[in-house]
Protein backbone atom coordinates (compact mmCIF):
# COMPACT_ATOMS: atom_id res chain seq x y z
CA UNK A 1 0.00 0.00 0.00
CA UNK A 2 1.39 3.79 -0.59
CA UNK A 3 2.17 5.84 1.90
CA UNK A 4 2.23 9.30 2.22
CA UNK A 5 5.05 11.67 3.87
CA UNK A 6 3.20 14.73 5.23
CA UNK A 7 5.41 17.88 6.51
CA UNK A 8 4.19 20.70 8.44
CA UNK A 9 5.93 23.91 6.17
CA UNK A 10 3.37 26.69 8.11
CA UNK A 11 2.58 27.89 11.60
CA UNK A 12 -0.90 26.68 12.93
CA UNK A 13 -1.14 30.08 14.51
CA UNK A 14 -4.16 32.32 13.99
CA UNK A 15 -5.58 29.07 12.72
CA UNK A 16 -8.92 27.29 13.28
CA UNK A 17 -9.00 24.83 15.83
CA UNK A 18 -10.22 22.86 14.01
CA UNK A 19 -7.32 22.74 11.83
CA UNK A 20 -5.59 22.58 15.01
CA UNK A 21 -6.50 19.69 16.12
CA UNK A 22 -6.79 17.76 12.47
CA UNK A 23 -2.74 18.70 12.97
CA UNK A 24 -2.48 17.19 16.23
CA UNK A 25 -4.10 13.88 15.01
CA UNK A 26 -1.93 13.71 12.13
CA UNK A 27 0.81 13.54 14.40
CA UNK A 28 2.03 16.88 13.67
CA UNK A 29 3.30 19.43 16.97
CA UNK A 30 5.64 21.56 15.37
CA UNK A 31 7.28 23.52 12.15
CA UNK A 32 9.06 20.82 9.90
CA UNK A 33 7.79 18.19 11.72
CA UNK A 34 7.44 14.72 9.62
CA UNK A 35 5.15 12.00 9.39
CA UNK A 36 4.53 9.06 6.99
CA UNK A 37 0.80 7.63 7.07
CA UNK A 38 -0.55 5.11 4.95
CA UNK A 39 -2.46 6.77 2.04
CA UNK A 40 -6.02 6.03 3.11
CA UNK A 41 -9.13 8.04 2.42
CA UNK A 42 -9.32 9.15 6.50
CA UNK A 43 -5.66 10.74 6.01
CA UNK A 44 -6.31 11.94 3.05
CA UNK A 45 -9.45 14.15 4.06
CA UNK A 46 -7.30 15.43 7.26
CA UNK A 47 -4.66 16.40 4.92
CA UNK A 48 -7.02 17.96 2.49
CA UNK A 49 -8.56 19.98 5.51
CA UNK A 50 -4.99 21.65 6.26
CA UNK A 51 -3.93 21.57 2.69
CA UNK A 52 -2.24 25.27 3.71
CA UNK A 53 -0.53 24.12 6.48
CA UNK A 54 1.45 21.11 4.92
CA UNK A 55 2.97 19.25 2.22
CA UNK A 56 2.51 15.86 0.84
CA UNK A 57 5.00 13.58 -0.88
CA UNK A 58 4.21 9.86 -2.24
CA UNK A 59 6.39 7.31 -0.57
CA UNK A 60 6.96 3.61 -1.68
Amino acid sequence: MARLKVTQVKSYIGSKQNHRDTLRSLGLKRLNDVVVKEDRPEIRGMVQTVRHLVTVEEVD
